[in-house]
């Protein structure tokens, strides 16, 4: 799953990047919530849990290693999406961000719950 994650991420990091330059360039920063989300929750955290997973292989190899990955990249586009369309007007998806966003955090949860019950030590195996 470390893989997985932080190959991912990169996707996000290119998203992020790529709207804070169409941001800049047109000078209309209304996105700038779906931007910072976009990087802190899709390049940043799963980046760092991709790192975490591939130091602790228990955790990245469990099957809550899977439901994190899963439900965080279903999640985070549904939220993200809902959040970009609201923005620009298209309130018939204000129902992705709830729905993405609390999804979003049970991944969370899961992993958090997977990095307290897989990690024991400082020993990475």
């Amino acid at each position: 799953m470390g893989v997985k994650l932080i190959k991912i991420s990169v996707v996000y990091f290119a998203l992020g990047a790529l709207l804070g330059l169409y941001m800049s360039m047109a000078q209309n920063y209304s996105y700038t919530g779906v931007h910072a989300h976009v990087n802190l929750l899709g390049w940043t955290a799963l980046t760092l849990a991709g790192i975490l997973y591939l130091m602790f292989p228990k955790a990245g190899n469990s099957l809550a290693g899977k439901i994190h990955f899963w439900m965080h990249n279903i999640g985070l586009p549904l939220m993200m999406i809902g959040l970009f369309m609201a923005i620009s007007g298209y309130d018939q998806f204000l129902i992705l961000i709830p729905v993405g966003g609390v999804t979003v955090v049970l991944a969370v949860l899961v992993f958090a719950f997977n990095i307290l019950k897989n990690i024991k030590s400082v020993d990475a195996s």
